[in-house]
């Protein structure tokens, strides 16, 4: 058996609990009261802690928060020897078993530390299995699903890409996991946002001038075509192109040369073009807006990326995965979100995506303070936006006809209906679904049986 450390957290540390006196051969054992634990507990790097119930003084759940805020990670053990937490809160702070007076203590508290070495070891394999470009793809419904397949179809092509979705989706991310997933990873990424450069100024930054070509041109500059050579170009919010510049964009992706502004001479270059716009470009190239030969010169493989409205799913992986990368920036401890915190970010629509919700992240950890655990109050949602599912208020789109219409009916097939695009966009998840739509899950469950009898009468 391993050389393991306890902590044990009792009442009075002049009386330690009688397994104690006798540790297995390997096993050190501390025995601190709670306020002592919590001023050592950085000392020593603990295998696993014990905490005793009742602590006279202490709230249970005030003092298990304390404790996890002192070690995050630490397999934590209850002796709960008046009943004084329930299941709930046990589960919330993450603790790994309560212990009766009668158990092999020590055999139980090694299985703690076994399981969670076990987690630990089979996190690493699973990052390891995956390649750096899927580790930035956080997510597992269908559509990410989807998006990681495409990618790893095309990753190692030069075709152009076409990335479509809302703001916050996380375009450029795809775009990069697109770099990284192809043969020219280790040669250049360069971005350029086409909506935030003065039209003036957009073609020479693009592609590059001679010193003269115009006024404040006082010495060359090479443009981003070039810079990207052998590499990864990305022009994001493609749609807001010029016209005279998507003629010459055209020229590049068809002939990979082009000439610097105020020169003759032809730049050769090899790269490969990633686009992503949040418009919709087919709209555009109807309206005369956007040239339809450049359209479709872009549009070779399109990956489209789904609203987070769509994904509910992902959104407790998205939260969490933001909340180690905030922690780790900051030199933070550890904080995670307790269940709650996650069904209240599961419901919410997001306007602004995954963009969002990571801002929404970040500012709950700032504002927690010391706290290790993210609770809903964290995060105050705007109340508009909060309430997802709902249809938003229009005119009636069912007509009366001449001769009338089952009123008790037409109302049973729109509640399937709205109960159906729910299921849908939780991937069949009853209990997201429910919540999505402001309902319990018995009631959801009660409304789906009661409309399928409705409607087969």
């Amino acid at each position: 058996m391993d050389a393991k450390r306890v902590l044990w957290i009792g009442t009075v540390q002049s009386r330690p609990p009688a397994e104690c006196a006798c540790p297995p051969p390997g096993w050190t054992v501390d025995t601190r009261t709670p306020e002592r634990a919590l001023e050592e507990s950085h000392q020593h790097p603990y295998d696993a802690i014990v905490l005793e119930f009742p602590a006279p003084g202490w709230n249970p759940a005030d003092l298990l928060e304390s404790v996890r805020r002192c070690a995050p990670q630490v397999p934590l053990l209850v002796r709960d020897c008046e009943a004084t937490l329930s299941i709930v809160q046990l589960t919330r702070f993450g603790v790994h078993l309560s212990l009766a007076p009668a158990d092999n203590v020590f055999a139980q508290i090694d299985q703690a530390i076994e399981a969670r070495r076990s987690r630990d070891l089979a996190a690493l394999a699973a990052g390891a299995g995956r390649e750096e470009w899927e580790r930035l793809l956080v997510g597992e419904s269908p559509e990410m699903r989807q998006v990681s397949h495409i990618i790893r179809l095309v990753g190692a092509r030069r075709c152009t890409v076409l990335i479509t979705g809302e703001t916050g989706t996380g375009k450029e991310v795809a775009a990069r996991a697109l770099h990284m997933a192809s043969p020219r990873r280790k040669a250049p990424w360069v971005a350029v946002n086409c909506s935030a450069l003065p039209e003036n100024l957009l073609e020479a930054e693009l592609f590059g001038h001679v010193r003269g070509a115009f006024t404040g041109a006082l010495q060359s500059r090479v443009g981003r075509f070039e810079q990207a050579h052998r590499g990864t170009l990305f022009l994001d919010e493609i749609g807001d192109l010029p016209l005279d510049l998507q003629a010459k964009l055209l020229r590049v992706l068809q002939e990979r040369e082009f000439q610097r502004l105020g020169s003759s001479d032809t730049v050769h270059v090899d790269i490969r073009v990633v686009a992503a716009t949040n418009c919709e470009l087919a709209q555009r190239v109807e309206a005369g807006r956007f040239r339809e030969d450049l359209y479709y010169r872009l549009n070779v493989v399109p990956i489209h990326l789904p609203p987070l409205r769509d994904r509910p799913g992902d959104i407790p992986a998205l939260a969490t995965h933001f909340a180690e990368k905030v922690c780790r920036l900051e030199g933070l401890p550890p904080k995670s979100l307790r269940p709650e915190a996650l069904d209240r970010l599961r419901c919410y629509a997001w306007p602004g995506n995954v963009r969002q919700l990571e801002n929404a992240v970040e500012m709950a950890i700032a504002l927690s303070g010391e706290r290790t655990l993210l609770a809903p109050g964290d995060f105050p949602l705007a109340a508009p936006a909060r309430i997802r599912g709902v249809l938003p208020v229009v005119s009636p789109v069912i007509s009366v006809p001449d001769d009338g219409l089952d009123y008790e009916q037409t109302l049973a097939l729109i509640e399937r209906s709205i109960l159906e695009q729910a299921l849908r966009k939780t991937g069949g998840n009853k209990k997201a679904a429910a919540g999505m739509l402001r309902l319990k899950r018995t009631t959801l469950s009660a409304k789906m049986r009661s409309l399928e009898s409705a409607l087969c009468n």
